[in-house]
């Protein structure tokens, strides 16, 4: 069975994908690199027409050539054979540096897009939100995997940009180029009418052309019916292949959690489920590009031999020399190749539009997240932590809490408590102004540090984890160590260079005591800290707090912690407790907040 996205069940028509292949490729040529990209283009198309070119001036040799073998005119033989190989290495030069260009134009556009999206997606917290978002019930859906639509999609969608624009190209002026060619060589022919047309005879002046187009208008339209499918079967195929790979990098993340479960079994029973739909889907893929294979093998080995057939009846009645036959038939393979352009790509035309979908939905989502408005307003204060009339919500929409005003003065210590799924953790996303959920004025100190309950932590050397995201650099050995030692991890202070993947190597108390290093490190006045030390015994947890304590009341600060032990309860003054509100329907928040100070 294969699973599908909510948010994109299907792939948009063919307009809106052509719209958005536009608007990809007109900020790039529009960008700070838009002379090169400019330049690079156009020497890209004229090595396209210098190609074409010598194709003209090569059918034209096949004339020459071959009269001269039907007359055995052995000078002229040899003579066209010299002309032949100036021919081929001019072609051949043109040939190398058009496929070099287009690479080089195809690589910097890469590089250009990479860049551009990488910026919007980090920019604002829009890969936070978007995160948030994947699974609501948001009527514009957001997109599954943005790391794949960076990494893979705009990869595949500038390397078939480029390769088909200008192969379509190609096609097109090869045709300008040779239908003229081969309304000239093929001259007329007389067609017999059949008596209840009158009789008589149909004079067709430039039958090869006519026999050409609709040779190919059959075959594009036969092939555009067996390979339709293949547009919706590679968008889907991109998707699952994404799901798949981004739930294994799920088992690599808390690999030391799934296998303190024992969840291996059910990894990869979710895993076999993953692989199957993108196997199911890439049979289907494969069984309709088969199909589509027979047709298309058919189209072009027929096409060797159709143009003799249609034009052998001049050459046996003497009208033509085997020369002009044979460059009738170069010709019509030229024009032929040019209108059969949708058969022989229509496999890479499906891969492509399945790719301009999907970043289509990506760039749809990126500016929905740049002109949304945020409810919450945070500004920079001078006072102290504050907020007014703050109201903290779910993604799905239910409140938790309305309507708080809240101030954390200098030298505070508060601590937040309450029933587990009450909203502390969202609370402090909207004190630290990152939650979109939530609307209401939130003012903070400039010298604010939080500790998330989850600390992420570089794979690398231990300083650069312990700095993040400074560069190690701005801090002093001596610093880090110093860091380091207040927060109870001296077994480290002489790793500072050592490489490692830290979120996996360090047990949970290491990783806390670790984030709060960095708080020792960075010095900074204000520090929230959520959950920060509960993997710590209470003796460590009662140093570390005392230090944290010390250190921003020393810098004129607060400390505002969540917790659940009461042993912590005598470390801070004032208590904020969420409490459920009552059941009676005049509120529509689940909880409320109670502020309380220490005797």
């Amino acid at each position: 069975m294969t699973t599908t996205s909510a948010a994109e069940p299907r792939p948009p028509s063919l307009w809106p994908t052509l719209k958005g292949i536009g608007a990809f490729a007109m900020p790039y040529f529009k960008s700070e690199e838009k002379w090169r990209a400019r330049g690079l283009l156009l020497a890209v198309v004229l090595l396209n027409l210098g190609t074409v070119y010598m194709l003209v001036q090569i059918n034209e040799w096949y004339r020459v050539f071959y009269d001269a073998l039907q007359a055995k005119d052995q000078p002229v033989f040899w003579q066209q054979i010299g002309r032949f190989g100036w021919l081929a290495l001019i072609y051949i030069v043109l040939a190398v540096y058009k496929f070099y260009l287009t690479q080089i134009l195809q690589l910097r556009w890469r590089v250009w897009l990479t860049d551009h999206y990488m910026g919007r997606w980090l920019a604002n917290k829009a890969f936070y939100r978007m995160e948030l978002a994947r699974y609501t019930a948001d009527e514009r859906g957001t997109p599954d995997n943005p790391d794949q639509r960076i990494q893979e999609d705009l990869n595949l969608f500038t390397s078939y940009t480029v390769s088909l624009s200008m192969g379509m190209f190609n096609a097109l002026i090869t045709l300008v180029s040779f239908v003229g060619i081969l309304w000239t060589l093929s001259g007329s022919i007389s067609v017999p009418l059949p008596g209840f047309l009158g009789g008589g005879e149909l004079e067709i002046v430039g039958y090869m052309v006519w026999a050409a187009v609709l040779y190919c208008a059959v075959g594009s339209a036969i092939a555009h019916w067996i390979g339709r499918p293949q547009v919706r079967l590679n968008f889907q195929q991109q998707m699952l292949e994404a799901n798949f790979r981004h739930h294994m990098v799920r088992v690599r993340e808390y690999s030391e959690s799934i296998a303190l479960d024992g969840g291996e079994r059910v990894e990869r029973r979710h895993l076999d489920v993953r692989f199957a739909d993108v196997m199911s889907n890439y049979f289907s893929l494969i069984r309709n590009q088969k199909q589509l294979t027979w047709f298309s093998s058919f189209f072009s080995q027929a096409a060797i031999i159709f143009p003799m057939i249609v034009a052998a009846p001049r050459y046996f009645s003497g009208a033509i020399q085997l020369g002009q036959l044979m460059q009738i038939n170069s010709a019509f393979g030229r024009v032929q190749d040019s209108l059969s352009w949708l058969v022989d790509n229509y496999m890479s035309l499906a891969v492509w539009k399945a790719t301009t979908d999907r970043l289509i939905g990506f760039e749809k989502s990126l500016a929905h997240q740049s002109q949304t408005q945020d409810a919450l307003n945070t500004s920079e204060s001078t006072q102290g932590i504050t907020a007014q009339d703050l109201t903290v919500g779910l993604p799905g929409g239910h409140a938790l809490l309305a309507g708080v005003d809240l101030s954390v003065a200098p030298g505070d210590t508060v601590l937040l408590h309450g029933p587990s799924g009450s909203g502390k953790s969202s609370l402090f996303r909207a004190l630290s102004g990152i939650w979109p959920h939530a609307l209401g004025r939130v003012g903070l100190p400039k010298d604010t540090m939080f500790i998330p309950q989850r600390p992420y932590f570089p794979d690398g050397r231990l300083r650069d984890a312990l700095a993040y995201p400074d560069p190690a650099e701005k801090y002093t050995d001596d610093a880090l160590k110093e860091a380091l030692n207040a927060a109870l991890l001296p077994a480290l202070t002489d790793q500072l260079d050592r490489e490692d993947a830290w979120s996996q190597k360090l047990s949970g108390g290491e990783r806390q005591r670790l984030a709060i290093a960095r708080v020792m490190l960075k010095k900074p006045a204000w520090v929230l800290a959520d959950e920060a030390t509960s993997a710590l015994d209470e003796e460590a947890e009662a140093t570390i707090y005392q230090r944290l304590i010390d250190r921003v009341k020393q810098a004129g600060g607060a400390l505002v912690s969540i917790a659940h032990r009461s042993t912590l309860a005598t470390l801070h003054r004032t208590r904020w407790a969420l409490k459920p509100n009552a059941a009676d329907g005049t509120d529509a928040a689940r909880f409320r907040l109670d502020v309380s100070r220490a005797d």
